[in-house]
């Protein structure tokens, strides 16, 4: 049993292990896929709504030969709502497939659920906790776009109080040398403390900044997120941080002309239509990348484990 449930878990030499297997996948899901998990089945288990994640999880174990089981509204259509416990519904769900893939509405639920769970669990979102598989597909991403990630100067801008991609890729981005961080949010979602004191921690240099305009002009990597209306405690919080910063054309004729953006996506108006013809434009890149990143883990956790399966050891990296 193996689990995935943070991007603290992962090591320099596994993340380097990992992108070599996505390309392979990505060469294979080209001809098709191949049968590595046949027989195998996978329990999508979503109590938030997600197009992206639940679909290129899906699409990755199909590619792999193995089959699917799956709910795009667990917290609606599922025992969930007669009054069953996560863990209880993990431990019957654990009998039904070899492999479960959850995104919840609560930090930490994931780790709930390896505890019982008798299969692999891989953390598709815990509300504003981690995202991992994501933060590992924008970071081969990175890879893939820029040929490196050592030495780059990467903002990441919007909500990122509540944007638990922006979490997990900043504890990833801290696993290399001579990154640069450049966190620009409005006020009222600012980077958590949580992830600037594991950055001092590690000695990865970091800036807060309000002027996108200016951060723009330096940075390699643009990574944009939106603000998640579902997120804040009211609306007038939610209304003082929608709009304050976008990407549109002028401010691509600010970025460096080797630079690329990325986004987890969905977007909701923080990039201007225009920008999507720009071949700095990488996130429909990105969010392909996810299903060679995904089949690469499902891989791992049932065939290979290459990811931990010790829960209490995780459960130390996560405080």
């Amino acid at each position: 049993m193996y689990h995935v449930l943070s991007a603290h878990q992962f090591d320099r030499q596994q993340l380097d292990e990992l992108f070599k297997t996505a390309e392979i996948m990505e060469f294979n899901a080209r001809k098709g896929g191949l049968n590595l998990l046949g027989g195998k089945i996978m329990a999508a288990l979503f109590f938030e709504p997600s197009t992206r994640t639940r679909f290129s999880f899906e699409s990755a174990m199909m590619r792999l030969g193995g089959t699917v089981i799956s709910t795009e509204n667990a917290a609606q259509f599922s025992s969930a709502i007669k009054g069953e416990t996560l863990e209880d519904s993990i431990r019957v769900i654990s009998s039904y497939a070899d492999v479960i893939v959850m995104r919840h509405n609560e930090v930490g639920a994931a780790m709930r659920a390896a505890k019982v769970a008798t299969v692999p669990v891989i953390n598709a979102g815990d509300g504003a906790g981690e995202h991992p598989t994501q933060s590992l597909l924008d970071l081969y991403t990175i890879q893939k776009e820029l040929g490196r990630v050592d030495g780059l100067k990467v903002a990441m801008v919007g909500d990122l109080t509540y944007g638990r991609t922006v979490h997990s890729l900043a504890y990833l981005l801290a696993k290399y040398q001579g990154v640069k961080l450049y966190f620009v949010a409005p006020e009222s979602c600012p980077i958590p403390e949580k992830v600037k004191a594991f950055l001092d921690e590690k000695g990865v240099e970091y800036f807060e900044e309000t002027d996108l305009e200016k951060v723009a002009e330096i940075v390699d990597v643009l990574y944009m997120t939106r603000i998640q209306k579902e997120r804040f405690p009211t609306q007038s919080d939610y209304e003082r941080a929608a709009g304050v910063y976008k990407i549109d054309p002028p401010l691509l004729d600010r970025m460096k002309s080797n630079s690329i953006i990325l986004h987890p996506l969905p977007r909701a108006g923080e990039i201007a239509p225009e920008v999507d013809d720009d071949p700095r434009a990488a996130y429909f890149r990105q969010a392909k990348n996810g299903v060679y990143i995904r089949m690469a883990l499902l891989a791992y956790c049932l065939e290979e484990g290459m990811v931990s399966r010790d829960t209490t050891a995780l459960e130390s990296l996560l405080k």
